[in-house]
């Protein structure tokens, strides 16, 4: 017979579990009740024909499609800077660095994680501050620079998942590739990472939707009202948190506020789209690798 404490953290798991769907579906349903009616054209195009913004003809000066354009910009280059260098972190971790330097490490990586996000945004304006004094005299805030921290604020969940992933492989798994006769590197490469592949990827989206929905970080590194869509890496641009923010906190009107809310319901399915992709990368790489 189960035991009464059983029951308990039986009925606490299933509590949880079912809080944890209710919030989303309230949020969700929230979030479509404000916004869903100013979901249009004009939402992301203003007055400009949306072909002509798209293709760059003409610039958008009341629309939502120069931020949209920005945030994934933004996402798409702090994911380049930070899920290579997570992951060859992890595997460092996981399989080269001593125990005294892996404790160490760990300790330098958690204390990253815990980092503030407004305190990198700092860091980054004031990195900033410095190579304007010093080498780069005409150095500004821009796309790089906020990629740059937000790449340094996700680079925690990259390589911890991938460390944890990597060792959760069990040992009879583990010693596959040296009895195949692989090296330790080719052994990682066609052994470890293709059974890690699923928990790793767990990090990838983590740090997907913490890089697309940060604000603090670019308030500070370049992100500004009405840039119109990124033309480099060195200049400003515009961000739907920004927006959100902005538009939430200066609106003057109703319908201002209404476009807050659906601009937030794009930025969730902007990061769910991103979500899905990333699912079918990893799908697509665990079939390959099985074939091999």
């Amino acid at each position: 017979m189960p035991k009464r404490s059983d029951w308990f953290f039986t009925c606490l798991a299933w509590l949880s579990g079912t809080g944890i769907l209710l919030t989303v579906a309230i949020l969700v349903v929230f979030l479509l009740l404000r916004g869903i009616g100013s979901i249009n054209a004009s939402l992301f195009f203003g007055e400009t024909p949306w072909f002509d913004a798209i293709t760059g003809r003409k610039p958008v000066f009341d629309g939502i499609w120069p931020a949209v354009a920005g945030t994934f910009s933004l996402v798409a280059l702090s994911s380049l800077l930070s899920i290579p260098v997570g992951i060859a972190s992890g595997v460092y971790l996981s399989g080269y660095a001593p125990k005294r330097l892996r404790v160490f490490l760990g300790f330098a990586i958690d204390l990253l994680s815990g980092t503030p996000s407004i305190v990198m945004g700092l860091f980054g304006f004031t990195l900033i501050l410095f190579l304007r004094k010093t080498i780069f005299p005409e150095a500004g805030t821009c796309l790089f620079l906020a990629s740059l921290c937000i790449a340094l604020l996700v680079l925690p969940y990259v390589i911890r998942t991938t460390e944890t992933s990597l060792d959760a492989v069990p040992e009879h798994l583990r010693v596959l590739g040296p009895a195949m006769g692989l090296t330790k590197s080719q052994s990682i490469r066609h052994v470890l990472l293709p059974l890690a592949s699923r928990g790793i990827l767990s990090g990838v989206i983590l740090s997907i939707g913490r890089a697309s929905e940060d604000t603090a970080v670019i308030l500070l590194t370049g992100v500004v009202a009405q840039a119109g869509v990124p033309q480099s890496l060195w200049g400003k641009f515009e961000a739907l948190p920004f927006r959100i923010y902005y538009l939430a906190a200066e609106h003057k009107t109703p319908l201002e506020l209404e476009q807050a809310f659906g601009t937030a319901l794009v930025l969730l399915t902007l990061t769910g789209v991103l979500f899905l992709t990333a699912v079918f990368v990893q799908r697509s790489a665990e079939k390959r690798w099985k074939k091999k």
